[in-house]
């Protein structure tokens, strides 16, 4: 793959791997030159559970998009979640002791050393250190500091910590088949590429990836990242509610999700909700499975609100939340969503996308394609990397190059 005008993604989710091939021309304009999806095995919850089906899975992934794009997949954009990812805000303080008092280059990299100065354990390594916003001398909403005089120079910045145990057997599966790592990205961050505006991220919102195994919340502010968590429940967790309290093996009950189920059935106009529906010889209430989902949908929406100050809500996101991941494909999902949050709520789709992207058109693919949009935006690789030099990311990826070269 010519690393000049091709780029690759892989999201390695608990139902489904995608790996997307990409060319990118010279004015910058993104082309899907191929898709290939395959059912995921393997994984849990984000994490690998079974090295050699995660294995496979990835590797018919990747042949599929190299069939359908005519490309080697050399290297990737890779996305990682878990509840082995953690996240927390931290401050980094230097002085400015040159005569002129003028802050430069060098003085941002000494600010975000200091940042990246936390407590870690000793499975925990740096993932991402963001930085939020900067303060020269007590003046606060500094966005680049650079050309500044002062004496003092503070920084706030959002660091994203991964045990490395989990991250290196996501690795180990991507390398053996043949394929390097461009980057490894904290998966809400690359939804937020894909989903979110500038003016969005600007007034406040909150970004709520529903996948399969986990729900990914990030909330911004301010043009950046304000907080982000992981939520162990998801798809995967609604389907086997499904299958136990319904009776039904979780293949089915899992098509039946897809199929018919809906938080809003009265909103949408089924009036007769006592009707049965089947499926594979397998016959169930209707009203009862929209009862299981909407339960479990409402009881999902107010645990991502639990990771708001409960008397801020309205001032620290008023352009309310975003859902995406494929769990947001449940119909009615929004409306439940204003209904319990009385916020606007939408359903954030990839937009803008050429080439052969039919399939992508969906929240499903939210981290997909943003995986190749964070690739496609310097300040997201050179500026946070260059911000973590000296235990972060860089000095990571070399560690697991060397450990699996």
């Amino acid at each position: 793959m010519s690393k000049r005008n091709t780029m690759c993604a892989i999201d390695v989710g608990t139902t489904k791997v995608c790996t997307i091939v990409a060319e990118v021309n010279e004015g910058g304009l993104m082309r899907v030159a191929g898709v290939g999806l395959t059912p995921s095995t393997g994984l849990h919850k984000g994490l690998v559970v079974n090295i050699n089906e995660a294995k496979e899975s990835i590797r018919e992934s990747v042949r599929k998009a190299e069939h359908a794009s005519g490309y080697k997949v050399e290297s990737a954009y890779v996305g990682v979640t878990g509840r082995h990812i953690n996240a927390r805000n931290n401050r980094g303080v230097v002085a400015i002791a040159r005569n002129d008092r003028l802050v430069r280059t060098d003085d941002l990299k000494r600010v975000l050393q200091t940042a990246q100065n936390v407590r870690l354990s000793n499975d925990e390594r740096l993932l991402h250190l963001i930085p939020r916003g900067y303060t020269v001398d007590g003046q606060e909403g500094v966005r680049n500091p650079v050309g500044m005089h002062g004496f003092r120079l503070d920084v706030e910045t959002h660091v994203i910590t991964t045990a490395v145990s989990s991250v290196q057997n996501l690795v180990k599966c991507i390398r053996s088949v043949g394929v390097d790592i461009d980057d490894l990205v904290f998966e809400p961050l690359a939804s937020s590429e894909a989903v979110l505006t500038d003016d969005e991220k600007e007034a406040g919102i909150i970004l709520a990836d529903i996948g399969g195994g986990t729900t990914d919340i990030s909330v911004f502010k301010d043009g950046s990242i304000w907080h982000s968590a992981i939520i162990p429940v998801a798809g995967y967790q609604l389907t086997r509610d499904i299958a136990i309290g319904l009776g039904l093996p979780f293949e089915v009950a899992e098509e039946m999700k897809r199929k018919y189920g809906s938080v809003m059935p009265v909103y949408e106009g089924k009036v007769d909700t006592n009707e049965s529906i089947a499926q594979n010889g397998h016959s169930i209430s209707y009203q009862d499975l929209c009862d299981i989902v909407r339960a479990r949908v409402e009881e999902l929406i107010r645990l991502i609100m639990l990771e708001l100050p409960r008397n801020e809500t309205a001032s620290l996101v008023p352009a309310g939340l975003v859902l995406t991941g494929g769990t947001s494909n449940l119909s009615g999902i929004d409306v439940l969503g204003r209904d319990i949050t009385q916020l606007p709520v939408r359903i954030g789709t990839p937009v803008d996308i050429y080439g052969i992207s039919e399939v992508l058109h969906n929240p499903a693919y939210a981290t997909s394609v943003g995986l190749l949009l964070w690739g496609m935006k310097p300040n997201n690789t050179s500026t946070w990397k260059r911000g973590m030099l000296g235990g972060g990311l860089r000095g990571f990826m070399s560690r697991i190059r060397r450990l699996f070269g």
